[in-house]
């Protein structure tokens, strides 16, 4: 803002500091503050348009300009205006030299005089000389606005009456004269109102003499409030409500911290409240409602607020509040429960550790009163820990992260989108006594096998649920696993019970396909009476493995034609791909848990020695030559032509009931008996890729589907089935896709024991089940 040019009246600065008041002028100019006033010197454009305009003058008004120029101005004389006049201050010089002393303006100070007072106070420097020393600047007050409207003309708040008699309406920012714009006649205003220009007003700008027009924003509010609209563009005046927790229904709660005893009990605090107000309105110092008009009379007395005109002032940037102390537990109460007082023992060792060793600062202490409390010993110590604590640890803003629970999930297909897979039970097989422990489904998927611990094997329609054959194969020992042989050249069924196991032809197919299985059981016999025996180092012929036998007259004419005797019990029967070898495991034996046969030669090899662990189940590779075998916490895989170990797969569960592979062969699924499903890629790690727990129990059994449904299932003993659906693609840098679909649910569980088996339809995404209620179900 420019002074005014009469107020203000000019500074007296002796000739002899003029060099000191230039260098402390550059000083301060090198900082940029750039807003002290009265230390820029006028530029010679601007003395040269005084000059034009002082010769059109006349030499009278030229004196009289000059004059309130120069009381005007606050600028320090420099060397070369000290040259000139022999008094730099108090007089005015003419152009031939000579000294005009200057006339007092005015007599009286007016009232505005102290607001015009310089910004600067004259103190003296080491040397002895004046130093002008300015004000501080308030960066909030004294800055330029950011937000103020440009503008061209740099008079500031000068009345453009005193331009009315100059040619000029003020200066810009370089200091040119801003002409004054030439009226139109009485025709042109005329025309102009016809052809009304975009933001046209109407009115004249005061600052510039302009037409004053509106700018595109200012357009837009004033279509805004004629809509009635906001005028501010964006605002929402109806936000959408933000829940203070959250405002999706969850199905499970996001904390599951128990409910404090509190809420169940009527809060004493609260009938304290109340019942002091009751005796507040029996006694009268509560009053029932009025109507205001009725209060407002009464209220007659006026209160101030002494802080209405304090203006609070915003924390610091950088300021992070002290975190508070924590409150009190029970045990700082001045009469705590007995749970929290300490006993002799625990007084005495309290005492007697180490300040630094001890738990606690203090000892919980019970008092009858709260007058016979004592002063807190301990207070000055804590307070001035605090005081420590506040200044010289630093603080820290930890940022919380807020995070959608839901958005933590991955991003999974619904199970709607992924059908087909089955979801209710369409044939219930009854007919076992006792439990159920195995069945299997022929490749052709029309015969349905079980067997159970009443020592028979069954045979059933699957989609009937009619049972066609039977056969009892153990007399005192249930059976363990029924396998089909894989391939529909020949119709063969392997069972299990004790330490036997049986080859079965049951008389369900055509009488082709009947004598091709038999003469493929046969012709194993005429190979094993020409094969050589080992013998011992001794020279004594050496004990076989296994005894490959006829199980007698009235089992073969069940269909029972090939009796395996082992050593010791066998639970588990697997089959190779081309149905030419299958492997058992018995977990009770040392050296022979598992053995390979082979049917077309009835004979039986012990591939290892020694395992490290307890054979749990053992699986052969769907399309290579690798054998894999479960002991209780790890997974071996085995070429069998190379004849060594390639990997070991590390589950990390700790006792593993079964395993299946995939039909690509490059993932794998392990069940255990802690409650975990686990997958695996081959590819990827030895690590499981996916661990998985949906039971409440064991699970006994898994199983992939193998005619190409991307389904894989689960059994425990909790009497539920898990039907999952992973997809698996070949790319290398996609991993699978693993989705729950559906819980089955239908057995009931007896001597905690559920879900035994479960097992696939080759070609339907259906699947079968077996229980220890004595019951199979076929699920649709």
């Amino acid at each position: 803002m420019a002074p005014s040019a009469i107020d203000r009246k000019r500074k007296s600065v002796p000739a002899e500091h003029n060099e000191t008041l230039e260098s402390d002028v550059e000083s301060e100019a090198e900082f940029g503050d750039g807003l002290l006033e009265g230390i820029l010197s006028q530029s010679e454009s601007e003395g040269s348009d005084e000059e034009s305009n002082a010769e059109e003058d006349s030499d009278e008004e030229e004196l009289e300009l000059d004059a309130l120029e120069a009381l005007d101005s606050d600028e320090i004389p420099s060397e070369d205006s000290g040259s000139e006049s022999e008094e730099p201050v108090g007089g005015l010089v003419k152009s031939n030299g000579t000294k005009t002393a200057v006339v007092a303006l005015r007599e009286k100070p007016l009232p505005d005089e102290e607001e015009d007072k310089p910004n600067y106070t004259i103190t003296t420097d080491a040397n002895g000389g004046e130093r002008y020393v300015y004000e501080e600047i308030d960066p909030v007050y004294d800055s330029d606005d950011s937000d103020a409207p440009i503008t061209t003309n740099t008079i500031g708040d000068i009345p453009l009456s005193f331009y009315d008699s100059y040619p000029h309406i003020g200066y810009d920012i370089n200091g040119k004269k801003i002409m004054r714009p030439a009226k139109g006649e009485a025709l042109d205003a005329l025309l102009d109102s016809i052809d009304i220009p975009k933001g046209w007003t109407g009115l004249t700008d005061p600052a510039t003499g302009k037409p004053l027009n509106l700018s595109q924003d200012e357009l837009e509010i004033l279509r805004r409030i004629q809509t009635n609209e906001m005028p501010e563009g964006g605002y929402d005046p109806y936000p959408a409500t933000v829940e203070y927790f959250t405002g999706i229904e969850e199905i499970m709660p996001l904390s599951a911290a128990p409910e404090p005893k509190r809420r169940f009990l009527p809060s004493k605090h609260e009938a304290k409240r109340v019942m002091k107000i009751v005796r507040a309105i029996r006694e009268g110092r509560i009053m029932p409602y009025r109507p205001p008009g009725e209060r407002q009379e009464e209220e007659e007395e006026t209160h101030y607020d002494i802080w209405q005109d304090e203006v609070p002032r915003p924390d610091h940037i950088m300021n992070i509040p002290a975190p508070k102390i924590a409150p009190p537990g029970y045990d700082l109460s001045y009469n705590p429960p007995p749970e929290y007082l300490p006993t002799k023992a625990e007084k005495q060792a309290w005492e007697t550790a180490d300040p630094e060793d001890r738990e606690k600062e203090y000892l919980p202490t019970s008092y009858g009163s709260l007058r016979k409390v004592p002063g807190y010993e301990k207070f000055i110590n804590e307070r001035f820990e605090r005081s420590l604590d506040l200044y010289l640890a630093p603080r820290v803003r930890k940022n919380r992260l807020n995070i959608d629970p839901a958005s933590l999930l991955p991003k999974l297909p619904r199970p709607e989108e992924l059908k087909p897979f089955p979801t209710v039970c369409s044939t219930l097989f009854r007919g076992h006594e006792g439990r159920v422990r195995s069945l299997a489904i022929d490749p052709s998927g029309v015969w349905l096998a079980s067997g159970g611990d009443d020592g028979t094997v069954r045979v059933w329609e699957l989609l009937t649920g009619r049972q066609i054959w039977s056969a009892k194969i153990g007399d005192d020992e249930g059976v363990n696993v029924v396998r089909w042989r894989p391939g529909r050249d020949a119709v063969i069924l392997s069972a299990a019970a004790g330490e036997d196991v049986y080859l079965l032809v049951p008389p369900i197919v055509d009488p082709e396909t009947d004598a091709a299985s038999r003469e493929l059981l046969d012709k194993g016999f005429g190979h094993a009476t020409n094969a050589t025996q080992a013998l011992t180092a001794n020279g004594a012929r050496k004990e076989p493995v296994a005894k490959w036998t006829r199980p007698g007259s009235r089992l073969e004419d069940e269909g029972v034609l090939i009796k395996i005797t082992l050593r010791t019990t066998v639970k588990v029967i697997s089959w190779h791909r081309r149905g030419d070898f299958f492997s058992t495991v018995s977990p009770t034996a040392q050296k022979s848990a598992v053995a390979i046969h082979t049917l077309s030669k009835h004979l039986t090899q012990i591939p290892f020695r020694r395992l490290p662990g307890i054979a749990q189940t053992v699986q052969f590779h769907p399309s290579r030559p690798l054998f894999f075998v479960a002991t209780q916490r790890t997974i071996r895989s085995y070429d069998l032509q190379k004849q060594e170990l390639v990997k070991i797969i590390q589950p990390g569960a700790r006792w593993i009931s079964s395993f299946d592979i995939h039909p690509g062969g490059d993932n794998l699924i392990v069940g255990s008996y802690d409650r975990r499903l686990l997958w695996h890629d081959l590819d990827l790690s030895t690590r499981p890729y996916k661990t998985m727990r949906f039971h409440q129990k064991a699970i006994r059994a898994v199983k992939y589907h193998k005619g190409g449904f991307p389904l894989f299932a689960d059994a425990s003993d909790d009497g539920s089935l898990q039907i999952f659906h992973g997809k698996v693609v070949s790319d290398m840098m996609e991993n699978a896709q693993i989705v729950p679909v559906k819980v089955l649910k239908g057995h009931r569980v007896k001597s905690n024991l559920g879900v035994l088996d479960i097992d696939w339809h080759p070609r339907e995404p259906w699947c079968v089940s077996a229980g220890a209620d004595g019951t199979c179900r076929l699920w649709c």
